[in-house]
């Protein structure tokens, strides 16, 4: 009997531990997660997965405007908020799985389960996503701006040839992407949802120019002298301006030189004037005419210093003032410019001035590193050369009649410049560059502005027979019958009489003298 109770007890216990298990199970599958569970700190329990997603979103709602202070270089301050982040929710599937819980396993487990979360919640980390591209931006925009740059150490020559060295100041600059990281791993993983600060990070930055770098620079590495004796005072003046604006230059080693970003812009406030200067084929007058004198008579000093030429040209017609190839022309409009890059161990310096003879000199200061032995030179080589015969005639409506002006022809040139190098008894000749410099007609202007018919027509008769002595004569002969005060019937008389004679071979005809009037 005793056997028969036990058993009895057993199943009876078993069947109210199914009973129970059974009304767990039922209670599982309400549609609505177990009390016990949450996400972060929100409480799931009870709620269906789409009520639990939505409590999540509003949750991350409510930190999207939350100030979050930022302090960057010397502690100055910027604000931003989650929402310019792009704070996003990024693991969704924690509802999914909440669901799941109590819906797996034997109806046994599941009930040990239930129980165990009466006692200790289970809670699903939130986990978060920033926008990396936009805290970058935002950190450039709103905390770069508290940036110290570090002012660089710097030279200057004394009037006895010694050089004057000012040590620099260091600065200091936020660390873009140490900050980004940073910053977004507080926001996404160590955030308590409050109003809050993070300290960005800071470096500082090293200015160039030591006494020990500086203290390199003492030797001169190449030095060139251009002559400007012929120019105009507006010429003159635009390459006093330009040597200026370069002298006492410093270019650190590895770094580029720009001959433009030192002389621009070419305006009256930046010192130059209006001279003449070549554009395409002719001389017309130009703000700043003369610079490429300067760059020119730089190159000069540069390949002789043996630094690196990143960028060159030619002009287009020849020059005088430097052996044909040896030249560099700026063009503004263009995009054209002289760089270079200081390929030394050390700091160079650049020194530029110009003499009461009309001189200019250029001379670049450094570390010399080449052998005592060796010597170095270039040398010009013209190939070939075009002698241009054309003559064009141009009509210049703002000019009076009797106005002529004569730009003479350019003869071209394909020239070749070479390096010859001398070195422990051994000579080297090595190619540094073509230029090829176009031919340019003779350009006659003539100026063709009157209001008398008879000098208008007989200026159309010269024009058109293209002959250039035909066209003075003509400008010449209504210029003086215009000056004499003749009318445009006894202009038309004279000229043709003029013609006539000439016609018959009298030499040296001049117009009849016409009375006034």
């Amino acid at each position: 009997m005793k056997k028969i109770f036990s058993k009895v007890i057993i199943a009876a216990v078993a069947a109210a531990a199914f009973a129970t298990c059974t009304s767990f199970v039922s209670h599982a599958d309400e549609g609505v997660i177990l009390d016990g569970i949450y996400a972060g700190d929100i409480p799931l329990g009870s709620r269906t997965k789409e009520e639990a997603e939505a409590d999540i979103e509003a949750y991350v709602q409510s930190l999207m405007d939350k100030s979050i202070t930022l302090y960057a270089v010397d502690g100055a301050e910027a604000s931003v908020t989650p929402r310019e982040m792009d704070f996003k929710w990024s693991n969704r599937n924690i509802v999914e799985e909440a669901y799941d819980i109590g819906r797996t396993g034997n109806v046994v487990n599941r009930y040990k389960l239930k129980k165990d979360l009466k006692s200790s919640n289970m809670a699903f980390p939130l986990e978060f996503t920033v926008d990396d591209e936009l805290v970058k931006n935002l950190l450039r925009e709103r905390c770069s701006i508290y940036d110290v740059a570090a002012v660089d150490g710097s030279l200057a020559l004394d009037d006895n040839g010694t050089f004057i060295v000012k040590g620099g100041t260091t600065g200091k600059a936020l660390d873009i992407e140490s900050s980004v990281s940073k910053l977004e791993h507080f926001v996404c993983s160590e955030w308590n949802g409050r109003d809050t600060s993070v300290e960005l990070a800071v470096v500082e930055t090293t200015p160039r120019g030591s006494n020990e770098e500086f203290g390199l620079v003492k030797d001169v590495l190449g030095t060139y002298n251009t002559s400007f004796s012929t120019s105009s005072a507006a010429r003159s003046s635009n390459i006093r301006n330009g040597a200026s604006l370069i002298n006492g230059s410093i270019v650190f080693p590895g770094e580029e030189f720009s001959f433009y970003d030192h002389i621009k812009p070419f305006t009256f406030d930046n010192g130059y004037q209006i001279a003449a200067a070549y554009s395409s084929g002719q001389v017309v007058d130009s703000i700043g005419g003369g610079i490429c004198q300067v760059s020119s008579t730089l190159y000069n000093s540069v390949l002789l210093s043996e630094l690196t030429v990143t960028e060159r040209r030619n002009h287009g017609m020849i020059v005088t003032y430097v052996d044909p190839a040896r030249d560099a022309t700026i063009a503004e409009s263009a995009g054209t410019d002289f760089r270079f890059v200081n390929s030394t161990d050390a700091p160079i310096y650049i020194d530029a001035y110009t003499t009461s003879e009309k001189r200019l000199y250029i001379t670049i200061y450094g570390h010399e590193t080449r052998p005592e032995d060796r010597k170095l030179s270039y040398e010009s080589e013209v190939v070939s050369k075009t002698v241009p015969e054309d003559v064009v005639i141009k009509q210049d409506a703002g000019q009076p009649v009797g106005y002529v002006s004569t730009q003479s022809a350019h003869v071209g040139y394909k020239a070749n410049l070479w390096k010859i190098v001398t070195e422990n008894g051994e000579t080297t000749k090595e190619l540094v560059n073509t230029s090829t410099y176009n031919p340019a007609p003779k350009y006659v202007t003539v100026g063709v502005a009157t209001s008398d018919p008879s000098v208008q027509a007989i200026m159309a008769n010269a024009l058109a027979t293209g002959d250039v002595d035909t066209v003075k004569a003509a400008a010449a002969s209504c210029k003086a019958m215009t000056d004499a005060g003749a009318d445009s019937a006894a202009i038309a008389a004279a000229y043709a009489s003029q013609q006539a004679a000439l016609a018959d071979g009298v030499e040296n005809a001049q117009p009849e003298e016409v009375p006034a009037g």
